[in-house]
C-alpha cells in the first residue's frame, strides 16, 4: 500500500509491502533498510535502520501519528492512496472543475454518468475496481460531465484521465 506522509514542509511517499513475512518499506521509490520490535503494547519500539538502532514512542492512528525520537517530537499527517485521490479531486473541482485522473491503476467496472449530465458533489462519476476492492469515484463538487475518457471492462494506469469536469455556472 502506498501513502503520502506529511511533517511540516516535507512530504514523502511510502510504499509498505509484506513478502515472505517480512516487511519491506520504499520511501520515494529508494528501499529502506529497516527492522523494527515492539517492546511493549503502549507504542514504544525499538528501529534499526542503515546499522543504527533507535528507541521511539509512536502514538495516534491511521491518519496521524506523533513519534518521539531522542527527545525530540514529531508529527505526521498519513494518507493512504484513497484519501489522497479525493483530496487531489476536491482541490481539481475548488478550481471549477477539471480533469478526474486515476490514482492508482485499475479497471473500470461501471460508469455511472453521461457526458452533459450535471452532478452534485459526491454523487458517484464511476466504480474502479483496484487492489480486489471496488471504489467508488464520486465528484469532488457540483459540476457538469465534459466528457468521459474510459469505457467498462477498461483497464487504466494510475495518472489516467477518467473523466474530464466542468464548473457549473
Amino acid at each position: 500500500m502506498r501513502y503520502t506522509i506529511t511533517s511540516g514542509e516535507r512530504t514523502l511517499e511510502v510504499e509498505l509491502t509484506e513478502r515472505a513475512g517480512r516487511l519491506h518499506i520504499t520511501v520515494d521509490d529508494r528501499p529502506l533498510d529497516f527492522e523494527y520490535e515492539e517492546v511493549d503494547g503502549l507504542g514504544q519500539v525499538v528501529v534499526t535502520s542503515e546499522g543504527r538502532t533507535y528507541a521511539m514512542s509512536i502514538e495516534g492512528d491511521e491518519h496521524e501519528a506523533h513519534i518521539t525520537l531522542a527527545g525530540h517530537e514529531y508529527a505526521l499527517e498519513i494518507e493512504d492512496e484513497r484519501e489522497r485521490a479525493a483530496q487531489l479531486a476536491a482541490r481539481a473541482a475548488s478550481r471549477g472543475g477539471g480533469p478526474l485522473k486515476a490514482v492508482m491503476p485499475g479497471v473500470v467496472i461501471e460508469i455511472l454518468v453521461a457526458e452533459g449530465e450535471e452532478v452534485e458533489q459526491g454523487q458517484p462519476l464511476l466504480i474502479l475496481e483496484a487492489m480486489k476492492m471496488q471504489n467508488e469515484i464520486a465528484a469532488p463538487a457540483p459540476a457538469r460531465i465534459e466528457r468521459l475518457h474510459i469505457s467498462p471492462g477498461q483497464a487504466v494506469e494510475a495518472g489516467a484521465l477518467l473523466v474530464t469536469l466542468g464548473a457549473l455556472e
